[in-house]
């Protein structure tokens, strides 16, 4: 059988593209470089001998003379600097018209709506934030009027944030439906995601393995389809299921950490995760001929690249890296590795927001002759390896 071990690390761009100002980003930004000169150099001794500190310079990692992957830098096709538009040109589905963006909070109709089909009363901020601090600052006021705290920011995101024991996480999810509904069609919003929150010593903290997404759903197939329709089945580690809104993937695990995520990622490829447990599809599934194991690890985003810690974001890339042997170990020979990312979120520029930037690709199977395959113009020429190593 043949599989495809697809690993996105959320945000890790390497290098601002040139319509990076179109985004209101500067040409500084470039989150792999970035984050490694800032904390004096990284420790990523196998990502650099699959080819990564050859595409771009990192402080604290040298460039391999025989690396032993092949490596490229991505420029991204379609318009946007966001996670769907990212995974969706992974995937091979192109976007030529960006998702809006509410710079100054949504509009008051759509707001109006959200309350009246809700039934919540009210909402606090609808403005752009830092999730970390519109919580902290308005978290009391929630508890006191059970509004939930609404907010964006340069992406295309609807964020719901709740402290859960105030509402039910049920209802904040039902909340984040009836927002979906809302924001489709004529306001175009790419992501409604639930932000739930509870009280630690007296703060507030977010909790990671309860956050959903609610995607847009893809408006055409994606190679994840298309592996479905060649008696394949696709994994999805992480948010995979809410980016696609389970449109192709089979199998699916939300993770609270990278941890976890790279736990259950070598888990998937070692065949030892319980799927009857993960199914989502509706399919009978039988013996299979294709595989693809695909995770996003979003802690580098989620955690380090909106809250401006280059330090975090640095010891999440080292953890990455020191898990790769065992995924490389538990590889066999008709396995295919491919490690990326969906677009940058540099922590050392000013502002919490996605970058505009070229990503990273290295490449690793037992067999592969190392190559540096350049600029590559689109994130598609990922879904185009997949299917060429499946042969589909």
């Amino acid at each position: 059988m043949k599989r495809v071990i697809l690993i996105v690390i959320d945000s890790m761009g390497c290098g601002a593209m040139p319509d990076c100002e179109e985004y209101s980003d500067v040409k500084e930004c470039n989150t792999l470089s970035n984050v490694a000169h800032a904390v004096g150099g990284l420790n990523i001794p196998n990502l650099s001998k699959l080819g990564l500190a050859n595409i771009v310079q990192v402080e604290g990692a040298k460039r391999v003379e025989n690396p032993i992957g092949q490596y490229a830098k991505l420029a991204e096709k379609s318009k946007g600097k966001d996670t769907t538009t990212g995974h969706w040109e992974i995937a091979g589905l192109l976007l030529d018209k960006p998702f809006r963006t509410y710079p100054y909070g949504f509009p008051k109709e759509v707001i109006d709506e959200f309350i009246e089909k809700t039934g919540c009363g009210g909402v606090l901020a609808n403005c752009p934030a830092s999730g970390t601090a519109i919580i902290e600052q308005l978290y009391k006021e929630h508890q006191r009027t059970q509004y939930p705290i609404v907010y964006t920011s340069a992406d295309s995101v609807f964020q719901i944030a709740v402290d859960i024991d105030v509402v039910p996480l049920d209802t904040l999810y039902d909340w984040c439906r009836i927002a979906r509904e809302i924001l489709n069609g004529e306001y175009n919003t790419s992501r409604v995601i639930a932000r739930p929150f509870w009280m630690v010593s007296g703060k507030p903290v977010r909790i990671s393995k309860d956050r959903r997404d609610f995607s847009v759903p893809p408006p055409a197939k994606t190679i994840l389809n298309r592996i479905e329709e060649k008696n394949g089945v696709v994994v999805g580690i992480g948010k995979i299921e809410d980016i696609f809104v389970k449109s192709g993937v089979t199998y699916a695990v939300h993770t609270g950490s990278n941890t976890e995520g790279l736990d259950l990622t070598i888990k998937a490829v070692q065949n030892k995760l319980n799927l009857k447990e993960l199914k989502v599809s509706s399919r009978n599934i039988f013996a299979h001929e294709r595989e693809l194991i695909f995770t996003n690890l979003v802690d580098t985003d989620m955690l380090y690249g909106h809250r401006n810690d280059a330090h975090g974001y640095a010891r999440a890339i080292e953890e990455i890296d020191s898990r790769v042997p065992d995924i490389i170990d538990s590889m066999k020979d008709d396995d295919l590795l491919i490690i990326t990312a969906d677009h940058g979120c540099d922590p050392t520029v000013e502002g919490t927001d996605h970058t505009r930037e070229y990503v990273p690709l290295v490449m690793y199977h037992k067999n592969m002759e190392p190559k540096d395959l350049g600029l590559i113009k689109g994130f598609d020429f990922i879904s185009s390896q997949i299917k060429s190593w499946l042969k589909m």
